[in-house]
């Protein structure tokens, strides 16, 4: 260490110049046995990783250097710049044995230079979640939760907050939540059974619209591939905000127990119903409502349930069901369509595709020949 530096102020200078220039392949001769030197000595003695741990804790990260795969590539390429330096000088080796000593201190040193590095990393991904926070959609700590085809799930979030997901839904949220609101994102179908807290408001996020509660009851259901968006309020009160292109949020209107709002995600037409909501929210229970329903529609909503893809010919669209249904399997529930009305199904045989998987099971409905 030269004379009258502190070990603290030999590692700044370090920093910023020698070891930069290190990496770049740019040293003096001088700038390598100091490198090296450190290396061996100084380089984790408890005041260089006091300074050190300092300096990475007050550094702000570029906004463009947030993701862990650029990490990645940056470790990826000082290794393999090693490796090529470490291989070229070897094959010199008999020319300069002196020269071959060097390098191989030299690879010794940044193979040390590495820790301290990645210490710094690790460091920062465990004190300093909340900074990382920012270059990412959801909190470091986000969960996700997917409810399998033809069944539901339950999961309790940290506020105490119920959410009952139908099949195939899809929930992302916080370990625990942070700053003035409490934001889940969803894909599929949620009932939410919400903790009441006025002083951090509860917000559903799916593709299109925003539902905010503060302590309610209310059910939404989003699938990715729906035409449309529907929020079902049994108790409390929601407000509904539409996303827009510019990235500013579009209030809609408020709800009141009892209202069933449906948005049509193409059109973005809005319509309000208010009545007998059980058969939106029926399903929590595991019974599927059908009240006037047309063929297709429950086609398409035995399709999701079930992961098949019914077909319904044009000559029987105009059937209807009302039917209240408690947990049966697919094909009982066709054949208890069959007995309603004069139709029968016909179950096609499962093609193999090229990456050894299996198409989704197709049915065939149409009109029974008498």
């Amino acid at each position: 260490m030269p004379p009258g530096c502190s070990g603290g102020i030999f590692w700044r200078k370090m920093k910023k110049d020698t070891i930069i220039k290190f990496l770049n392949n740019s040293c003096t001769d001088a700038e390598l046995n100091e490198i090296i030197h450190w290396a061996n000595e100084d380089a984790l003695n408890e005041v260089n990783k006091k300074w050190a741990f300092e300096d990475w804790d007050s550094y702000q990260l570029d906004e463009d250097f947030g993701d862990d795969e650029k990490f990645s590539i940056l470790f990826d390429k000082i290794q393999q710049k090693i490796d090529i330096d470490y291989r070229k000088h070897k094959i010199s080796k008999n020319k300069s044995s002196k020269f071959y000593l060097i390098t191989s201190r030299l690879t010794r040193a940044a193979t040390i230079l590495l820790i301290p590095v990645l210490t710094f990393l690790f460091y920062t991904i465990s004190q300093n979640n909340s900074h990382l926070a920012n270059y990412s959609n959801l909190t470091v700590d986000s969960l996700e939760i997917t409810a399998p085809i033809g069944s539901r799930t339950m999961v309790q979030l940290s506020d105490g907050s119920k959410v009952y997901l139908n099949y195939g839904s899809k929930l992302k949220y916080p370990q625990n939540f942070t700053g003035d609101t409490r934001e889940v994102m969803l894909s599929g179908e949620g009932y939410f059974d919400v903790t009441h807290n006025p002083e951090k408001p509860f917000i559903v996020i799916t593709e299109k619209l925003n539902i905010k509660a503060l302590g309610t009851i209310f059910n939404v259901q989003a699938y990715p591939s729906a035409e449309s968006i529907s929020t079902t309020l049994v108790d409390g009160k929601v407000a509904i905000e539409q996303k827009e292109a510019n990235g500013y949020n579009k209030s809609i209107g408020t709800m009141v127990p009892g209202q069933h709002v449906n948005y049509n995600v193409k059109t973005e037409h809005i319509s309000c119903t208010k009545g007998n909501i059980d058969k939106y929210i029926a399903w929590k229970d595991g019974k599927i409502v059908f009240e006037d329903t047309p063929i297709t529609q429950v086609a398409n909503r035995l399709n999701k349930m079930f992961n098949v893809e019914i077909e319904v010919s044009n000559d029987i669209k105009d059937y209807i069901y009302t039917v209240t249904l408690v947990d049966e399997p697919l094909f009982q529930i066709l054949d208890l369509m069959a007995i309603a009305t004069p139709i029968s199904y016909n179950i096609l045989p499962r093609k193999k595709l090229p990456d050894g998987t299996f198409s989704k099971q197709k049915i065939n409905i149409e009109k029974r020949n008498k």
